[in-house]
């Protein structure tokens, strides 16, 4: 007499230890991929940052006043960072980065100590009317904190700033009579050309 045993369907067999942990690991290079290529530095941004200076230099071309010309940069210093900031949290969010972490917190930290010494020396320079090597030092210190935080991203960050810092070193020694040349050169020229580089090559 036989008998029938009852088939059972075959269960599926759990993932292995191996399988789950390729998937951490491609999980964690796709990640790493993404932060490497986060650059921290909005290039689109950076764009519209070298248009708007453009801008500022025309109509800072145009001043006698000295307190009129300082007051236009100044007001284009601030335009900047605010356009700056709305870049870098839009390209935080499009590439999945923390902005508060990884790149952009190295960035930030690098980049804004400069930032702020340019701010109280400009009004130290000012109350000791040396106004003629204001836009020589806007330039240096502006490329040393883009070089100081573009160590902790790609290349081409830091050779952005190693320019600036040439144009700079240049400047520190004009009086005043080429200023806004170099502004426009700078933080004009040397913006767009590198914005479009990094937004065309870094994810925007």
């Amino acid at each position: 007499m036989a008998f029938s045993h009852p088939i059972h369907p075959r269960l599926p067999e759990p993932p292995t230890l191996q399988a789950h942990a390729m998937d951490e690991l491609r999980y964690i290079r796709q990640a790493m991929e993404r932060a490497g290529s986060f650059t921290a530095v909005p290039g689109w941004g950076g764009v519209l940052m070298g248009g708007t200076a453009l801008v500022a230099a025309w109509v800072a071309s145009r001043q006698v006043n000295p307190e009129a010309w300082i007051t236009i940069w100044v007001g284009e210093a601030i335009l900047a960072v605010l356009i700056g900031g709305w870049a870098v949290i839009r390209k935080a969010r499009a590439a999945n980065i923390p902005l508060l972490s990884g790149p952009g917190l190295r960035f930030s930290l690098s980049f804004s100590p400069p930032l702020l010494v340019g701010a109280l020396l400009t009004v130290g320079l000012y109350r000791a009317r040396a106004t003629n090597v204001l836009p020589g030092m806007w330039l240096l210190l502006y490329g040393t904190g883009v070089v100081t935080g573009g160590a902790f991203s790609v290349r081409i960050v830091p050779v952005m700033g190693l320019c600036f810092i040439v144009l700079g070193a240049v400047a520190i020694f004009d009086q005043l009579s080429l200023a806004n040349w170099f502004m426009a050169a700078g933080f004009g020229g040397l913006q767009i050309i590198f914005g479009f580089i990094i937004a065309r090559r870094y994810g925007g």
